[in-house]
């Protein structure tokens, strides 16, 4: 039976000019006139204040908001933040970090443009954990990013303050990277929806594009599934992918039946709990009733990935701070947090190990490839375990004990990162014991965005999501 304390419970959902509105919903509202453009965003800002006391998401606020000049997209005026690791003309760049003091970007990230495109109004930065590093919003020095479902809890990371944002009521959709879950983590933690597109479908990362191995993309967080399709048809009408087959805006469920894999365990062999593996199974019998064929599946991976993938998390330690510089003149890699310190002691130690790590990363795909024979798409946990509670991946923890801990919670997200393969992770009706949502994740081929999209349509239309706002306060 689910318990929860309502005093925990954080949402800014009321009668003004948002409502209960998607991003789809609030823009088609604006352009039938019922509200404006400024009114969302006045009122957007008023639930922002209203909860963000309680979540500590918002980094820095845009002085005077308005909608994109020009843009005639899909969310034409539909108030959103962008996440503090991206450029935005005239606020600051921080990356989550204390290790130097950032200056107004000049100009926008070519993503900030493409996100622009869809005619969002953007109120300001959301807060992440430095560099993105961690798959918890929390810091050295100041207060975390809690989960509006229970404030006890993390909100995930590394988008954490998009996800607490969008999950709490404050926007409908905000702007999320993922490195090796950062889209897909807070996704699951909040209750929402997040898709890490195939590599290539949206413009590349500004620091992505120069390493040797590309894991970051970018997209968004929403509370619904037409969201999450609105908002790449936007970016492929701003920008169409030359490596992968147009997409096109995806409208609801396909009559197509599928044939599914699922896994209850990493690959790694991380096993997952209890709470999270009835959350597969519970999903895993909704889609036979829905006529899909699902079947067990095993995933053969290097059994060196796991170490593999935390030494190339380690070398982009390294590399930011060797030139760290170049984000402030007062960069001091001695005041990175213990998890980017760790880090980077870490791969000083293994760099040797380099070629061989970037070799077998690459290889992955193979192995990967070889799992999906048949199968259109994988099921799987997002996370090993259930969201924790605030401080048990928080940087003070000793950095041999918070690895350990990483690892045991990240064990699924970051091999469609190497590989550059999409996933989606979607709420279920599962919850903790404290309320909290619990989410699972399909994977698929490169460019399987449709289908993930049709699927997960499919189960929001046959079981509706989980509403924070039906909670209580």
């Amino acid at each position: 039976m689910t318990t929860f304390d309502e005093r925990a419970v954080v949402h800014a959902f009321r009668d003004d000019a948002l409502g209960e509105h998607d991003a789809v919903g609030l823009a088609a509202a604006i352009r039938r006139g019922e509200v404006s453009a400024a009114e969302a965003a006045r009122d957007a800002r008023e639930r922002v204040r209203a909860v963000e006391a309680r979540l500590g998401a918002v980094q820095s606020y845009v002085e005077t908001p308005a909608p994109a000049a020009g843009a005639g997209g899909a969310f034409r005026g539909v108030p959103t933040f962008v996440k503090d690791n991206t450029d935005y003309q005239g606020l600051p760049t921080g990356h989550g970090s204390a290790a130097f003091h950032p200056r107004a970007a000049r100009r926008h990230a070519p993503f900030a443009r493409q996100f622009l495109s869809s005619g969002v109004t953007v109120l300001g930065k959301t807060r992440l954990p430095e560099f993105g590093f961690s798959p918890t919003t929390e810091y050295e020095g100041a207060e975390p990013v809690r989960n509006p479902w229970h404030t006890g809890h993390s909100a995930g990371g590394s988008s954490g303050g998009s996800a607490a944002l969008v999950a709490a009521g404050a926007v409908p959709i905000a702007h999320a990277n993922d490195g090796g879950g950062s889209i897909r983590i807070p996704a699951a933690c909040c209750g929402l929806v997040g898709l890490k597109p195939t590599r290539g479908r949206v413009v590349a990362n500004a620091q992505s594009r120069q390493l040797p191995l590309d894991i970051v993309s970018d997209g968004i967080v929403s509370r619904s599934v037409r969201d999450a399709a609105a908002f790449l048809a936007c970016a492929e009408r701003y920008r169409q992918s030359p490596e992968l087959p147009p997409l096109g805006l995806v409208e609801g469920p396909s009559g197509r039946r599928l044939r599914i894999g699922f896994l209850l365990d990493s690959p790694n062999g991380v096993r997952s709990d209890a709470a999270t593996r009835a959350a597969v199974t519970g999903t895993v019998a909704t889609l036979e009733r829905l006529g899909h064929t699902v079947e067990p599946v095993e995933l053969a991976m290097d059994p060196s990935f796991t170490d593999d993938f935390l030494t190339y998390w380690g070398m982009l330690s390294f590399l930011i701070g060797a030139t760290g510089r170049t984000l402030g003149p007062d960069f001091d890699r001695r005041r990175m947090d213990g998890l980017s310190r760790g880090l980077r002691e870490e791969y000083l130690r293994n760099w040797r190990r380099t070629p061989g790590v970037l070799r077998r990363l690459r290889r992955t795909r193979e192995a990967y490839a070889a799992g999906f024979r048949g199968l259109d798409l994988v099921l799987t946990p997002v996370l090993a375990h259930t969201t924790p509670r605030i401080g048990h991946l928080s940087p003070t923890v000793p950095y041999s004990t918070l690895v350990e801990r990483i690892l045991a919670y990240v064990a699924f997200t970051p091999v469609d990162n190497v590989v550059g393969t999409p996933s989606i992770s979607v709420p279920t009706t599962s919850a903790t014991r404290d309320g909290l949502p619990v989410g699972v994740m399909f994977s698929g081929r490169p460019g399987a965005e449709r289908k993930l999209l049709e699927l997960a349509f499919e189960l929001e239309a046959d079981r509706p999501f989980r509403r924070i706002q039906d909670l209580g306060l």
